[in-house]
């Protein structure tokens, strides 16, 4: 086991390995984990005219459709 993965410090991305895990995360993972794909999005903001609740939906960052909202 690397120090990093004690501390929970990452560069970059969270691993998807951390994000699959239910413990909770800090708000910076969180967000990166949403947007990765990996958590499903808890937001009343539309895009295509439908939800984002519930929804696994990668940013544009990450290759996917979503604009970043910040």
């Amino acid at each position: 086991m690397k120090i990093m993965e004690i501390l929970g410090e990452w560069d970059g991305a969270v691993p998807g390995s951390v994000c699959r895990s239910n413990k909770k995360l800090g708000a910076s993972d969180e967000s990166s984990c949403k947007a990765q794909g990996i958590r499903a999005r808890e937001t009343d903001k539309k895009f295509k005219g439908k939800t984002l609740r519930g929804k696994k939906v990668r940013s544009i960052h990450y290759g996917g459709p979503l604009k970043d909202y910040s």
